[in-house]
């Protein structure tokens, strides 16, 4: 049975689709990833899995894979929190380094009430500390949102190094101000350069998703045996929140390629307090969006 400090939970790292294009979406990137999806991609999917284990809030992350995409994209996502009182469902807002207006669509979005936007620097083809996405970074500063990074290798372009801690934290010196939450724990696989770069570092935030325990292969055969299969074991994501202080830490899943039901159990299991619990299942995120 859950406490009291941890009875309210906050997934910060979900991903959706459009209804007409979700089962594409999911059979094409579960093919590149070679991992199983546990929704079939859709809001509804999302919120009946929501339902299903006790998370009280999501928060869609959109990647922009083209500049073409991101009205269309934010305009959603302002939809989508013209409704989350009611649903439990927010987006952060999408932008592409290659996209004209992009000071126009951040101040839009700020306007509109939207507390943070999402870049992905391997799905975007654009290195993080190229001078694109740092004058994304500073913009962002300067209208108060916060920017979710992809950070550190991506399991379906195993080659791609635009995301790396080295190229995040040189962004950040670069951008200056800015409230970044850096996803996966600072660096998928490559966790030791996100605690040497990160710890200690002001005004970032770390959620967990897919970095805790093992992904799940889609049964293709491309995974030969469980090591290749294995991210942060227990103890080593408890010292990980032990060094960047729970109080920087968000849960989140990047549902749908984790179970979000599995995910809290998984948190509620570890060795951390009743507080530290409570701070990255609820309270650092709901600061971040502005709910009590």
């Amino acid at each position: 049975m859950r406490s009291a400090m941890t009875n309210r939970i906050i997934d910060f790292h979900t991903h959706t689709f459009p209804d007409r294009i979700a089962g594409r979406a999911i059979t094409a990137l579960s093919s590149k990833s070679h991992t199983r999806a546990f929704t079939d991609g859709t809001v509804g999917g999302l919120a009946a899995s929501m339902r299903e284990s006790g998370v009280n809030v999501s928060v869609i992350q959109p990647v922009a894979t083209k500049p073409e995409q991101v009205r269309k994209i934010n305009d959603t996502a302002i939809a989508i929190n013209a409704e989350a009182e009611r649903t439990g469902i927010y987006s952060f807002g999408g932008i592409h380094p290659d996209f004209a207006e992009c000071v126009e669509e951040l101040d839009r979005l700020a306007e509109a009430g939207i507390r943070g936007i999402k870049i992905h620097p391997v799905y975007q083809g654009v290195p993080v500390d190229d001078e694109r996405y740092v004058k994304i970074l500073k913009r962002a500063g300067e209208a108060g949102l916060t920017v979710m990074i992809h950070a550190g290798w991506d399991i379906g372009f195993p080659e791609n190094d635009f995301a790396l801690p080295e190229r995040i934290s040189r962004a950040l010196d670069m951008a200056g101000s800015v409230r970044g939450i850096l996803a996966h724990m600072g660096g998928w696989r490559c966790w030791n350069d996100a605690l040497r770069l990160f710890a200690g570092r002001e005004g970032i935030y770390f959620d967990s998703a897919f970095s805790l325990g093992r992904f799940i292969p889609n049964g293709d055969g491309y995974y030969c045996n469980d090591d290749e299969c294995r991210m942060l074991s227990d103890d080593e994501f408890v010292e990980m929140v032990k060094i960047f202080g729970s109080e920087n830490v968000l849960f989140g899943t990047d549902s749908p390629w984790a179970s979000q039901s599995e995910t809290v159990k998984t948190v509620m299991s570890l060795s951390l307090s009743e507080w530290e619990k409570g701070m990255i299942f609820f309270g650092n995120a709901s600061g971040i969006l502005g709910i009590v």
